[in-house]
């Protein structure tokens, strides 16, 4: 089975927590504070790899956690950062943050990397709060929690030649008889579910990858059939072949698939329709196609059609060779995320440092970075403690709830922690 899209679960490793400790030498009664700081966390970082084809790993295994860095030790020893968590993924992944559908990375070279979340920092051991105030420290920050979301991971087939049509067109077919592709061949509609890839060889040392993309029909840039679930790797392509059953096997009419297709192709994205494109008249080895072939030509006079039976493989080399000149005039373009696929949150200002809701007459705290220290609060350490007091305070969280109403005695909350407010 093939996957081209699959949603994982990734998080940045902890830091290590910083460490609170004093020497203890021979004839030193009062030795200085010597608490090493804890090692970052490992980021989580996806990178591409030529030998993946799918995404089908991400089926059996959706979360993805670094491991967090050492914690600090005496005698000023640092604990040791994590190594990074590496997620391989195919050429032409395309990542996506899951709950806003902004696109992170596109990935379509060859060990291009990006790194989704990031490893939090260690935590500070008590020499680094020395001062002349406080010359024995006795407090130590925890580590850093790492990034944490959800990624949306989508593939996009990275082919030269894409292959689109109606099914039953004998796309599957001509692939199979071009490359070395084993596609599933049946004489019913949808056989070919998953795209299939193949490398067809002209000559030595030139060849081009060709896309078996399976079957539109009328409505697919709705989602009708298999509609988006296939249409995205067309995008890719930088020529497109268009199948088309010219003995209508079918009952249909060649010359109204070729347009319902290209209309489709069109709704979808407009550049499709801008992409070059070959016609290809297949089945001429069926009898009394010639009408049809003379029809197509005369609805579509400004596109040479190439006619060939890829059963009997008449015709299959002709178009194989020019397919392989064109591609040589075709600059192969790099691809980019478009301007208006990416949505871009930009601040006018600063953002909040805090905000307070009201719940049941209980005074919620939050933001990003009261929650950061928060996390690297020890609670069973009085002198941590107390400094996280003196940040509410500095922060002006104390101001803001009283201006929001909270009085003496009423109930605050800091992600887990409750508190009554006192004077």
């Amino acid at each position: 089975m093939f996957y081209d899209q699959a949603k994982i679960y990734v998080k940045g490793g902890d830091g290590g927590n910083g460490m609170v400790a004093f020497r203890r030498e021979k004839y030193v009664p009062e030795g200085g504070p010597s608490g090493g700081d804890g090692g970052k966390g490992g980021n989580v970082i996806i990178t591409t790899d030529p030998g993946l084809k799918t995404l089908v790993d991400f089926k059996y295994k959706r979360h993805y956690k670094a491991d967090r860095g050492e914690h600090g030790q005496s005698k000023n020893c640092h604990g040791k950062s994590a190594g990074d968590l590496i997620i391989k993924v195919p050429l032409g992944t395309i990542v996506k943050d899951a709950d806003t559908d902004e696109i992170l990375a596109d990935l379509v070279a060859e060990e291009q990397s990006y790194s989704v979340v990031k490893g939090g920092r260690g935590g500070r051991g008590n020499t680094r709060f020395t001062s002349a105030q406080n010359r024995v420290p006795t407090l130590a920050e925890n580590g850093e929690p790492g990034e944490e979301k959800w990624v949306q991971l989508e593939l996009k087939l990275l082919a030269d030649v894409g292959l689109v049509g109606f099914p039953n067109a004998g796309k599957s077919t001509l692939i199979g008889r071009i490359s070395a592709a084993k596609p599933k061949i049946g004489d019913y509609p949808f056989t070919t579910i998953t795209p299939n890839l193949g490398v067809v060889s002209v000559g030595e040392g030139n060849s081009f990858v060709v896309a078996d993309i399976p079957g539109l029909i009328e409505g697919a840039h709705t989602g009708v059939g298999l509609g988006h679930e296939f249409l995205r790797h067309v995008e890719r392509t930088r020529l497109l072949l268009h199948i088309v059953d010219i003995a209508g096997t079918e009952g249909r009419d060649p010359v109204d698939d070729i347009n319902i297709i290209n209309s489709e192709l069109q709704k979808y994205d407009e550049r499709l329709a801008k992409r070059p494109q070959l016609l290809v008249a297949n089945k001429i080895d069926v009898p009394g196609t010639e009408e049809n072939i003379a029809k197509v030509q005369a609805a579509f006079p400004e596109q040479q059609l190439y006619a060939i039976s890829a059963a009997t493989g008449q015709g299959v080399d002709q178009l194989i060779n020019e397919v392989a000149k064109l591609l040589e005039t075709l600059v192969e373009e790099e691809p980019v995320i478009e301007e208006e696929e990416v949505r871009h949150v930009a601040f006018t200002d600063a953002p909040e440092r805090f905000t307070i809701d009201v719940e049941d007459g209980v005074y919620i705290v939050s933001g990003k970075e009261i929650e950061r220290h928060f996390a690297m609060t020890n609670f069973d350490n009085e002198a941590s403690v107390r400094r996280f007091q003196n940040i509410i305070k500095v922060m002006g969280i104390e101001d803001a709830l009283r201006e929001a109403g909270a009085k003496e005695g009423d109930v605050v909350r800091i992600k887990d922690l409750e508190f009554d407010l006192i004077d």
